[in-house]
């Protein structure tokens, strides 16, 4: 698994590439907490290239996109494949976390205005 993180206009991008097994839980959730512990309140991850996922990584994104939100700050998800795309879909029904389709939609929508902390 390989995980890069990239900043513009405040917003955080995080690409996570490969299979995010239980074992790599740890190394993305050093991440998420690092943006969170920064004040960033803005973060897409893009799972474009992610070939699977275990339940404990979902929870750590759950729990990202609880923090964040808590700061009101927002999470969305982007490029999600056919299979991490129904992980999220059968465990946010309710639609907590947006996906798009693309970085390049991801980012329109993180660049709206948020409510201030």
């Amino acid at each position: 698994m390989e995980i890069t993180k990239i900043e513009q206009n405040g917003i955080v991008c995080v690409t996570v590439k490969g299979r995010m097994e239980t074992e790599l839980a740890l190394e993305i959730e050093k991440t998420i907490h690092a943006i969170i512990r920064s004040n960033k309140r803005r973060l897409l991850l893009d799972l474009g290239a992610l070939e699977y996922l275990k339940s404990s990584v979902l929870r750590v994104i759950l729990n990202a996109v609880k923090e964040i939100n808590q700061k009101h700050g927002q999470v969305v998800l982007c490029s999600l494949n056919g299979y991490v795309k129904e992980i999220f879909e059968v465990n946010c029904p309710d639609s907590c976390i947006p996906i798009t389709e693309s970085v390049e939609s991801g980012l329109n929508v993180l660049l709206a205005p948020l409510e201030a902390a």
